[in-house]
Formats: C-alpha cells, structure tokens, sequence
C-alpha cells in the first residue's frame, strides 16, 4: 500500500536518512519515537508537504513523490485539529467534499453518514470555539474520512487530550481501521497508544527507522540497547556467555557474576534486557520453576497508583501490583528475592 525507498531528507538543521518502510493496506501502522525523532516531517513527506531531496514514495502502486497532497488520495489529521473557525462543524466536514466535485446531493448524503456514524450530529451547527477537545477532534476525524481516502495519516492526534477523551478517540480510531479498512500511519512518542492501537510500530530515533515489528517484538524484543531503554526495559545487563546447553545458555552477568539461564544463545559478549513487570519479588527462594533467583535488598520503592516500581541494590528493577506489594509488606531495607523465567530475558549480540 505504502512503500518508502531509500528516502532522504534535509530539513534546516535535521534529516531523515535512509528511510526505507513498507505499510500493508488496511493495517494500522504506528510510527513511535522520541520528540526530535523526524516521525511528523517523515509523515509529511509521505503526505506531500515536502519533497524528499533523495528516494521514492509510493502509495497503492503510484510513485507519488513529485505529486502534491491533494493527488494523494489521503486524509491528514494533526494534534491541534486545525478546524476553520469560521466554519461551522457542518461546513468543516463539507469542505473536503466540495473539492471532491461531487454533486451536492451526493455530498450532503455523505455529510449525514460520516457525521452520524461518528455521533456528531447533534454538533453540526456549533462553531470549533465552543466544542471540547474531544469534539474538535471527532469533527477533525470526520472532514478527513469524509473524502473517502485510502491512506489516513495522524500526526500524535490524541496528545493534546485528557486521559479519559484519549481513551474514547482510541476506541473510535479502532472502530475506523474495522470498519472502514482505510490503511491509517499513526505518529506518536507515547508508548501505551502505540501498544493498543498498532497492528504493527516503527521505531524511530534520530531520523532513522531503527526496528520495525509487531508491538510484542518491539516491548520484549528490542533489538538495542537504545530501544530497549526507550521502550521502558530498566533492566539492562551486560554478559558473557559461559555456557550452551540442552537449549539453554548460562550468561555470566556484570552484578557480582552471577549465572543467569536464558534461551538458547550462542554469541560470546551480550547485552540482556529483562522488563520489569516480568521480575516477580518473593521474601524467600522458594520453589518456583523458573531458573534464576536473585537475593537483593530494596532500596527505593515508588508508588505509581496502580504499581510499584521496586529498585534493588543488585541493580535490578521490578514492577509490581499495589496488592502484591500489600501481601508482601515490602519495606525499604528489607531482603526479597528477585525470581524470572529464562524466556522472559532477551538477548542481543554486544559487539
């Protein structure tokens, strides 16, 4: 559907490099990065509003790289929704339409549609200025679905929103991409809406695409270090490999040598990255079957609502229920045992 080869671009002081990504039609693809990664200039070169100095981009088979957007067939959605404020949220909506050069019948029929499905009827006459957030961003969504595109592009359309209307609009924006199979490029630097809403992310960081894959490879199996830190794995280990076994490799780690088992792995020098929440804390060994257990002492524990961040002396950090932290009674100072599965560590070549 989209394809980007070899894609280059100089914008005053940055550049997108090498940019090569292909998009599949009807997927919901999310672009995810830090601030000053190069995710809205790549999305606006893919829309038309720039021209790449070097490469192609191509959508539903068209090399499309010298054409401007409205030969693009896409509908773009910013963060700030950018409505026509002398506008009503009708006349918003039928604006796209009436570039269309449909018949007016045919618009006002596919004004009531769009405007019905979406729930904002009851809008139609309302000025941007009095609707809420939430509002403008529905009529947003709406002017650009209306033209009936076969990309739609959104440029971090929720971050501006309270944490209960961006929850709704992830809703909505899901119901879009199953309903309507309209293949959508979704930038964002938060990682819970990358999660929820992409069939597949890109990783993106310095102008480079660094890892694409689906969410459960990007959060459990990122493929560097900078990634991994990125993406919220705290647990991050250097380590040579000492063994290789029946399917499992004991790694020497870089706190107190210790042997920790993973996988089956056959590098000399790795990196070993852990997600918190896959450390589970215990006040004894017991006899759990996973293979490495880790005495440590609490040094910090940060109460994050719901969760607990629980930081150890060894270096590790383990993320925990508010009711397990309850049931254990955790205390800074106190000794637990840090316990995880061989499956739960991924491994990465070091150099």
């Amino acid at each position: 559907m989209i394809r980007i080869i070899n894609l280059c671009k100089d914008w005053k002081e940055f550049s997108l490099k090498d940019i090569n990504l292909e998009v599949k039609k009807g997927e919901y693809f999310v672009i995810l990065g830090p601030t000053g990664a190069g995710k809205t200039l790549l999305l606006e070169t893919i829309a038309g509003f720039h021209f790449p100095d070097t490469g192609e981009v191509w959508i539903e088979r068209h090399d499309v790289t010298n054409l401007p957007p409205e030969r693009r067939k896409i509908g773009f959605i910013y963060q700030d929704y950018s409505l026509f404020p002398h506008f009503t949220v009708e006349e918003n909506i039928e604006f796209g339409l009436k570039l269309k050069k449909s018949s007016a019948t045919e618009n006002r029929k596919r004004l009531k549609e769009i405007m019905d499905w979406l729930s904002i009827l009851h809008l139609a006459h309302r000025y941007p200025a009095t609707l809420s957030g939430g509002e403008q961003q529905k009529v947003a969504i709406a002017r650009a679905i209306a033209i009936e595109p076969s990309v739609l592009l959104l440029d971090e359309p929720l971050s501006a929103l309270d944490l209960r209307t961006r929850d709704y609009l992830r809703e909505e924006l899901k119901k879009i991409k199953r309903e309507l199979g309209i293949t959508m490029v979704h930038v964002t630097h938060d990682q819970t809406e990358a999660m929820v809403l992409a069939d597949r992310i890109a990783v993106m960081m310095n102008g480079r695409i660094m890892q694409v894959g689906t969410p459960y490879e990007i959060f459990n199996k990122p493929q560097n270090e900078e990634i991994a830190d990125f993406v919220g794995i705290e647990n991050i280990l250097s380590g040579v490999v000492r063994n290789n076994e029946n399917g499992v490799a004991e790694i020497e780690v870089d706190i107190g040598g210790n042997i920790f088992a993973v996988s089956d792995y056959c590098a000399d020098a790795v990196k070993l990255f852990i997600r918190p929440e896959d450390i589970i804390l215990s006040e004894s060994r017991g006899e759990s079957s996973a293979r490495n257990v880790l005495k440590g002492r609490i040094e910090a524990l940060d109460d994050m609502g719901t969760l607990t961040r629980v930081k150890l002396d060894n270096s590790l950090v383990a993320l925990i229920t508010k009711q397990s932290r309850e049931s254990l009674g955790l205390q800074k100072g106190e000794e637990v045992y840090a316990t995880f599965k061989a499956t739960s560590v991924h491994v990465v070549n070091w150099r």
